[in-house]
């Protein structure tokens, strides 16, 4: 029979850093509530022009559809011709997408978690990083720390708990690679 442990609340954040001052954070708070998530703005170059006046770095001819959750984009980085649709990203660390992407509807990059080891569930946080002509699919989930190497895709309703192979389609909870992708 195990012990059963108290899970405290006062979790150590090892010394995390938002990036940004506390008037950054409440105007983009409201701004991302307004703009973003409402959907009030359905053109793209819109939505990016705000981004990038919070700080994120975003290439040339990028789409992003409305209804999209994006923590700090001051944290964001995406190349050209790539886009996002409503999807979820909780960048506490960097997210940093590539040439060529493609982020579906209901996907989430999720650069944070919790140490469930520890008693007090520590803040454990790790970027991600999606190299040019990655497909993350449709309710498709990429966890802390993980590279989705060179044209990778990660498919419909999977969970990318480690580094994608490129040229390598993924599948499953946890995701594992079913095949490669031949692009003709």
């Amino acid at each position: 029979m195990q012990n059963k442990v108290q899970l405290k609340k006062d979790f150590d954040t090892k010394e995390f850093d938002i990036g940004a001052s506390l008037i950054k954070q409440l105007l983009w708070y409201f701004t991302s509530a307004l703009f973003f998530r409402s959907g009030i703005i359905p053109f793209s170059s819109v939505l990016v022009f705000i981004l990038r006046c919070f700080g994120a770095k975003i290439g040339k001819d990028v789409r992003i559809k409305p209804f999209i959750h994006i923590k700090y984009p001051w944290k964001l980085e995406m190349g050209n011709h790539s886009w996002l649709a409503e999807c979820y990203i909780e960048n506490l660390d960097w997210v940093r997408i590539g040439e060529n992407c493609c982020i579906s509807q209901g996907a989430m990059l999720l650069t944070g978690n919790h140490n469930y080891k520890s008693t007090k569930f520590d803040l454990a946080i790790s970027p991600i990083t999606l190299e040019g002509g990655v497909w993350i699919g449709a309710k498709a989930t990429v966890c802390p720390g993980v590279i989705c190497h060179s044209h990778a895709v990660l498919s419909v309703g999977s969970v990318a708990t480690k580094n994608m192979d490129a040229y390598s389609i993924y599948q499953g909870n946890p995701a594992v690679k079913v095949r490669e992708r031949v692009i003709g």
